[in-house]
This record gives C-alpha cells, structure tokens and sequence, in this order.
C-alpha cells in the first residue's frame, strides 16, 4: 500500500491530507480494530432493519427515529436519516397527488346552518356532526364515513367503502338512527359539511331513511 510504503518519508497525515483520504480511516484499517462510532452504527442499522420489517417496510427516517426513542434509544435524527439513507432503507411512498375527498358545488342548495359553530349539546341524540374521510391500506384507499354525537363525542354510525357515492354516507346515517336509544327527543339537528355529497344533507329528511316525517331529522349544512 502507498501509505505504507512512504509513511517512513513523508509521515501519515501528510500523505493522507494530500490523497484527501482520513487518517483515522487508515489507523483503523492498519490495526484491525474498528471505532466505537462504527459499532455503534452497525447495532442501530440491525435494529432499525428490524423495525422496518415489524412496520411492514412503511416508515420513513422521522416515524423511525420516534420508534426507536420508544424503544429507549437515545438517539439523533439525523443520524437515523444517515443510517437509513446510506443503506437504501425507505418508508412507503404514495406518489401523485393527494386523494380529495371534498368537491364542493357553490352553486348548489345548502341547509341553512343550524349550529353556527356551537358544537356543544346539552343531551345525547341532540345534535349530530357528519363527515368522511380515507384510510390507506394494503389493498389501496377506503374511505370511511361516521356521525358523531355532540354530546357523548362518541362515534354513534359509520360505514366503510371503496367509493365515495352517497350510499356511503347515507348507510352512516342509517346506523347511526337505528342506534338511537328509546325515548329520545324527536328534533334532532344533523350537520356536516358541504362536500361532493350533497345528499347526505338533504337524504336525511327522507321519509326511508328516518323512518319518521321530515321533523324528525333536521338538517344543516
């Protein structure tokens, strides 16, 4: 080896500062021992593959870096970064643009609100709040509807698909009624917003779907 052969003359760090190469890099090569710093990386890379494989291959460096301090390693971010990106380890990509799930017609009719941003309720079954949204998975994106009541904050209807038509929203709604307790209070005001459903406002005042006159759903938008 060069360094070898003319440390005698020039000395190590010399040649090293001139070939622009480390010198501890040298030392450590030369004698066979290997730096702490070195060590300790291999140990994170095995537990970071390892955890990279119990997530199904999904994290990225930052959701790493939180599974790792979890897990009682102190340990920098930007170290995992380096870890990770040197040994070509990434987290799931969704390329494209995101999903939407609102589309928004304003030249539609909306329900007049009835909530005015008070989302408080003095009893259960008083006031409902509806939205959707999506979920990611393996078998690709399903999107999730649910009523909320504004009293309990619990999720009182919900329903799964693989669309976003309006027989998602409304089988929501339907369990959500079925599910009322018995004696509750006819007027009950439903609120969401105004999304690509628009029937989910107005399906609510259907007769099929209450069960009941139109007073017996009150919509807002």
């Amino acid at each position: 080896m060069f360094i070898d052969s003319e440390r005698g003359r020039f000395g190590v760090e010399p040649i090293c500062r001139t070939l622009d190469v480390s010198a501890s890099a040298y030392y450590q090569r030369a004698t066979g021992k290997r730096s702490t710093r070195r060590v300790e990386d291999e140990r994170l890379l095995k537990l970071i593959r390892e955890l990279h494989r119990r997530n199904y291959f999904a994290y990225g460096s930052w959701r790493m870096w939180k599974a790792l301090r979890r897990a009682g390693e102190e340990v920098g971010r930007g170290r995992v970064e380096r870890l990770m990106r040197s040994n070509g380890i990434q987290g799931a990509k969704r390329r494209g643009k995101p999903w939407r799930t609102t589309y928004s017609n304003v030249d539609a009719y909306r329900p007049a609100d009835l909530v005015e941003r008070d989302f408080t309720a003095s009893r259960p079954d008083e006031t409902w709040f509806a939205d959707f949204t999506y979920l990611r998975c393996w078998e690709g994106v399903v999107y999730f509807a649910f009523v909320i009541d504004a009293y309990s904050r619990q999720i009182v209807g919900w329903q799964f698909a693989a669309h976003m038509r309006t027989d998602l929203v409304l089988d929501a709604l339907r369990m959500a009624l079925a599910q009322r307790g018995p004696g509750a209070e006819v007027a009950l005001v439903h609120h969401s917003d105004a999304g690509s459903q628009a029937e989910f406002k107005g399906s609510s005042q259907r007769s099929p779907v209450c069960g009941a006159d139109r007073s017996a759903l009150v919509c807002g938008a």
